[in-house]
Parts: C-alpha cells; sequence; structure tokens
C-alpha cells in the first residue's frame, strides 16, 4: 500500500482542555470496529498522553528523533552578520565586532543560517532531541508516540520526523487509517502536524474560550486549504451558540455533540477509554472513511 493510499486524519484544536486526546482514542476505537487498521499518532511532543488514556508505557524506543542546529568555524567567519539577518526565527545574536551566537532552543533547524554564509562558516550538526516509542494496544490498533526533551522550544522539525515514522510504519503494516492527535494552538508544531492531512477534526467546548480558539484553528485550516470539521465535546454545557456562531462564519459544520459524561470522566481518569461502553454515539463521515484506499 503506497502512503497516498493511506487515509490521514487530525484531530486538532485551538483550545487546550477540550477532549481532543479523549475524541482521538474513541475514534480510533470506533474505526477498528469498523473493521479498518488505525495508527493513533500523538504529536503533542511536548507533552504526550494517549498512552495514559490506553493504559500503556513508554517502555521501547523504537527511534530518535535528531534536529540540524548551526555550528560556527571561528576560523572561517568574518562577523559579517549575514546569518543573523537571515534568520526568521530570531535564534541567532550578535553583538558589535562578536562572532553569532546561535540559541538552539528557539533554532528551528531550517538551514538557511548555513546556506546563506558566504565564507561556509556555518555547518549543520545533528543533536538528539527526542525520542519515538510504538505501542501494539490492540488488535488493529498501534500507539505511536513522539516526545522530546524537556527544554526544546521549537519542536516542529520533530512533529515532522514523528509524522515521516508514523506513515512508514503504516504502510510497512497494511494501514489503512493513521489519526495524529496534534498539540492545541496553532504555532508550528500544528501546523507541521496538519499538513498533508485529509482532513481534520476540531475539537470545542461551548465556552467563550472555546468559541475564540476554535476560530483561530478554524482560520489556520482555512488558510492551509484542509477540511475540517467540528466536534463539540461537553455539549450539554455552557452556550452552543457561541460556537454555532463561529462555525456558521467558517462555512463548516458541527458533526458530533458529545455530552459531559461522569463514566467518561472515570474512564479517561483510569486509563480505560478502549473499555468504555458509550452512551452516545460517535458519528463519522461515511462517504469518507468508506471511500474505496
Amino acid at each position: 500500500m503506497a502512503t497516498e493510499k493511506i487515509q490521514k486524519i487530525a484531530i486538532t484544536g485551538g483550545k487546550g482542555g477540550t477532549g481532543k486526546s479523549t475524541f482521538s482514542v474513541l475514534l480510533a476505537n470506533k474505526l477498528i470496529k469498523q473493521g479498518h487498521k488505525v495508527v493513533l499518532v500523538d504529536v503533542d511532543v511536548e507533552c504526550p498522553n494517549d498512552y495514559l488514556l490506553v493504559n500503556q508505557k513508554l517502555e521501547k524506543i523504537a527511534k530518535f528523533v535528531y534536529t540540524k542546529f548551526p555550528k560556527l568555524d571561528k576560523r572561517k567567519c568574518r562577523k559579517c552578520g549575514l546569518c543573523v539577518e537571515s534568520c526568521k526565527s530570531n535564534a541567532i545574536f550578535q553583538a558589535p565586532g562578536k562572532y553569532p551566537i546561535f540559541l538552539p532552543e528557539l533554532c528551528a533547524g531550517c538551514g538557511v543560517c548555513w546556506l546563506t554564509c558566504p565564507y561556509n562558516a556555518i555547518r549543520p550538526q545533528k543533536v538528539k532531541t527526542g525520542k519515538i516509542f510504538v505501542n501494539k494496544v490492540k488488535r488493529n490498533l498501534w500507539l505511536i508516540t513522539g516526545q522530546t526533551n524537556p527544554g526544546l522550544e521549537e519542536t516542529g522539525p520533530a512533529v515532522a520526523q514523528v509524522k515521516k515514522f508514523a506513515l512508514q510504519f503504516a504502510k510497512k503494516k497494511n494501514i489503512d487509517m493513521v489519526l495524529f492527535d496534534t498539540a492545541a494552538g496553532i504555532h508550528c508544531p500544528v501546523i507541521q502536524a496538519l499538513i498533508g492531512v485529509d482532513l481534520a477534526y476540531a475539537v470545542t467546548e461551548p465556552t467563550p474560550m472555546g468559541a475564540y480558539d476554535l476560530e483561530s484553528i478554524l482560520s489556520l485550516s482555512q488558510k492551509l486549504k484542509i477540511r475540517i470539521k467540528v466536534i463539540l465535546n461537553q455539549a450539554n454545557l455552557g452556550s452552543k451558540k457561541l460556537v454555532e456562531k463561529v462555525v456558521n462564519k467558517y462555512k463548516t459544520k458541527i458533526i458530533n455533540e458529545i455530552p459531559y459524561s461522569k463514566n467518561l470522566a472515570q474512564a479517561y481518569s483510569m486509563g480505560q477509554l478502549l473499555n468504555l461502553k458509550c452512551d452516545f454515539k460517535i458519528k463519522i463521515e461515511k462517504n469518507f472513511y468508506e471511500k474505496k484506499i
């Protein structure tokens, strides 16, 4: 199976705490019951938690994540400052008359500085910045977890590597559905996770902050030209009209409403979401999932 035949779905949301990971696990469970082979990929690499929700441990490292950072050769450097001017991440500091200093916590590893330097004074060096774990959760369900080292602020490159690993893994296992559980927000790691997906679900809640951040993620998906639908969690709390106003503005729709459930909250806290007997239905777009792959 070629990777372009694999269905790639992102579960995202502008606001944290809306139930994004919960929905990711419930959706994965729903799909395997329909006969799909599923890989759930936790690309919230700074703080992954899907493994806790499915009662797994991150023990066996499948692969390390490396990021390229610039290294200066002072023998060649002429202190011209061109690297500083070219860096869009503001990850290079240079005092007057001094050598440039690279700030790895801000560096995106894009390579512009070493490509720009006219004296070849900057070269890339690979630094181990994270890990990838693989868990066989149950029949036809695998969990891939990306985890970066503490303190790494620019995690977009790590997300890209986890996605690449997951799609290669899916191809080897003849898997037809890959779900990417993204970080919350609209920053670089989220953008990296959304690039190239076939469909995205934005999970939100009926609160003013939920509606505000939903608009951010819908606006981002529009710019990325990604088809996106809305999942309203804890739908029987707060004000649904706030979310409906945003949804109508971006001409999408709420395709599922999940009410607050004590049973769901208990299953979440105990890592037993896959064993939950739902008192609600998860509606999915049959035309999308049932098309030939």
